[in-house]
């Protein structure tokens, strides 16, 4: 197999190199960044990439789910200190091609990471499922806003003015822009474009109901 390095910590690449090579056939090769990665896939576009996504230079996970999404032969094992529900829930919902692994984490699992990428499977440890699980729960959590605050989600999401919203409900502008920060501050969201996520996900609209 052909496995490439993406990982900027020097003793982190010496020690998966080792380990990669106690199987002769395996060749190893290193990407410092972006750039050296694309080009060794386009190279070797069925290698496994050992990624540490907090280290690298992929501006987003957009970026790196294109990436991904273009060598759809590859592999990926995410090898990181800390990465987030959100990322971890994202990324693998996108794509079959993540595993996902932590660097604290034993030994036995970069084994089993490793022989799954081989048989084109993933593996996700138990520490990313759990963090999987307990997004997958927060979005999916009703009680978050206020059947109020649920209402105007939805007309948000579904393109809807403030002047509009208050009008439906015989209110006033400022309680729907009041409602508005509410529900802004409790989702930790900044725009609308993010309302539209939310609301997607949790199940508040259906995409049929409007046009990206």
């Amino acid at each position: 197999m052909d496995f490439i390095l993406a990982d900027n910590q020097e003793l982190t690449r010496w020690a998966l190199e080792a380990l990669i090579q106690q199987t002769q056939d395996n060749v190893v090769y290193k990407a410092s960044n972006r750039a050296g990665l694309v080009q060794l896939l386009i190279e070797h576009s069925d290698a496994t990439v050992l990624l540490d996504y907090t280290l690298f230079d992929f501006a987003d996970e957009d970026q790196l789910l294109i990436t991904v999404e273009r060598f759809a032969q590859s592999q990926w094992i995410l090898l990181s200190d800390e990465l987030t529900p959100q990322f971890l829930r994202r990324v693998t919902y996108a794509s079959r091609q993540f595993s996902v692994l932590f660097k604290d984490g034993p030994l036995s699992e970069v084994r089993q990471a490793l022989s799954a990428a081989a048989q084109h499977e993933r593996y996700l440890c138990q520490r990313a499922l759990e963090a999987i699980i307990s997004q997958q729960q927060e979005v999916e959590k009703p009680d978050l806003l206020t059947a109020t605050e649920t209402e105007i989600v939805r007309a948000i999401a579904l393109g809807k003015t403030t002047k509009e919203i208050a009008n439906e409900r015989f209110a006033s502008i400022h309680t729907i822009t009041t409602h508005r920060k509410n529900i802004f501050r409790k989702l930790n969201i900044n725009t609308a474009h993010e309302v539209v996520k939310y609301a997607l996900r949790a199940g508040l609209i259906d995409s049929s109901e409007f046009y990206i």
